[in-house]
């Protein structure tokens, strides 16, 4: 009778955080580490040279939506001098941001739980049923 494999005889893991990859999978990081590694080595990009976006997606050969992703997220955001050529706006106001979705005085005026303290009209707001 043949002996049953180990739950975990099939795998390699990954070199940094050691999850279980299929040994098919070509890398030797899992695409999480991947991704983070890719990111310091955008961010160690940035610091060494005076690029924007464009020229990040290009030098690493990755979709510039992913730049911008990170910019929405703050993870990256733009040096003061290139503040004139932003083409990214607070979603409230409209002033140009560096980073994020909001701008910094629209961050200030939300409160803790996320919601903002300047009233809203109420009305146009509110949940409510279409009529078929």
């Amino acid at each position: 009778m043949e002996q049953p494999q180990d739950l975990f005889g099939n795998y390699k893991y990954c070199e940094e955080c050691k999850r279980p990859l299929p040994l098919t999978y070509k890398e030797n990081l899992c695409p999480s580490c991947i991704e983070q590694k890719l990111f310091r080595e955008v961010k160690e990009y940035i610091r060494e040279n005076d690029v924007n976006e464009y020229d990040v997606a290009q030098h690493f050969h990755i979709p510039h939506m992913q730049v911008k992703k990170w910019i929405r997220e703050g993870r990256i955001e733009y040096k003061d001098d290139h503040l004139n050529t932003i083409t990214m706006h607070c979603t409230r106001c409209g002033a140009p941001i560096s980073f994020g979705t909001l701008c910094a005085k629209c961050m200030r005026q939300k409160d803790v739980s996320g919601h903002s303290s300047a009233r809203e009209d109420v009305s146009d707001s509110r949940m409510r049923f279409i009529e078929d």
